[in-house]
């Protein structure tokens, strides 16, 4: 894991977030391209997929063989894009909740594993544990929403979407590389997300959806962990 090598090139002509980053696995090179917040684009084996394709700009990026939907927030699902990234053939995977909006979405439930080509994805459970708009009502309840695991080439990639740091994310194992949500009031802060991370102890870990969150603390929650942060602008224009 330790041996994961990351090479950063931009993207020409194409208004992404941040650099492509590239991962060695056994099976070729994966390249993972933030694009905003929460969406973001992999490569690898000859296919693309998509995850929560919802904001930030698609101008000049290929075509879905495969999408992974989390939830039906705005800032996740976007019927538009996920219109404008199909063709023929394209495989759209998301719980249950999403099917009413996104046409020919196939649902995947929590604890559910499904194989899309190179790709075997697991749907981890992404909820919140306190955090709602008020007293008994939650942003993101238990049992409707998904995170995802994705495997490569031997390498497992943990994609949290929104939530807080539930006992299914602390229970994780062989994590290669983790996306750790963070911002309040509707997932968690920094410090609670640190927390969560080392219970399961991932190679590395990148804070994304993240707006207005404190990554220093984040950063500095996991100093002497030996996992590697890496933080990189999801924002950027």
């Amino acid at each position: 894991m330790k041996h994961l090598a990351v090479f950063l090139s931009l993207a020409a002509g194409v208004g992404l977030a941040a650099a492509p980053e590239e991962f060695s696995t056994s099976a070729g090179v994966l390249r993972l391209t933030p694009i905003q917040h929460a969406s973001l684009l992999i490569q690898a084996g000859g296919k693309v997929l998509y995850i929560d394709p919802a904001m930030g700009s698609y101008d000049g990026l290929p075509a879905a063989d495969y999408i992974l939907i989390s939830h039906v927030h705005f800032d996740h699902m976007a019927p538009a894009i996920v219109d404008k990234l199909r063709k023929p053939g394209t495989v759209i995977l998301g719980p249950k909740t999403v099917a009413p909006s996104v046409t020919g979405c196939t649902a995947i439930g929590n604890g559910e594993t499904k194989t899309l080509g190179p790709f075997v994805v697991e749907a981890i459970p992404a909820y919140n544990l306190k955090r709602g708009p008020s007293t008994g009502e939650l942003f993101h309840p238990k049992g409707r929403d998904n995170g995802y695991v994705v495997t490569y080439g031997g390498k497992r990639f943990y994609f949290s979407a929104d939530t807080e740091g539930v006992p299914e994310m602390r229970a994780l194992k062989n994590i290669d590389v983790a996306f750790i949500c963070m911002n309040l009031p509707y997932t968690m802060p920094p410090d609670e997300a640190a927390d969560a991370v080392r219970a399961f102890h991932p190679a590395i870990v990148y804070p994304y959806h993240y707006r207005g969150s404190d990554l220093a603390l984040f950063t500095k929650a996991l100093a002497g962990t030996g996992i590697e942060v890496r933080v990189r602008d999801w924002y950027a224009k």
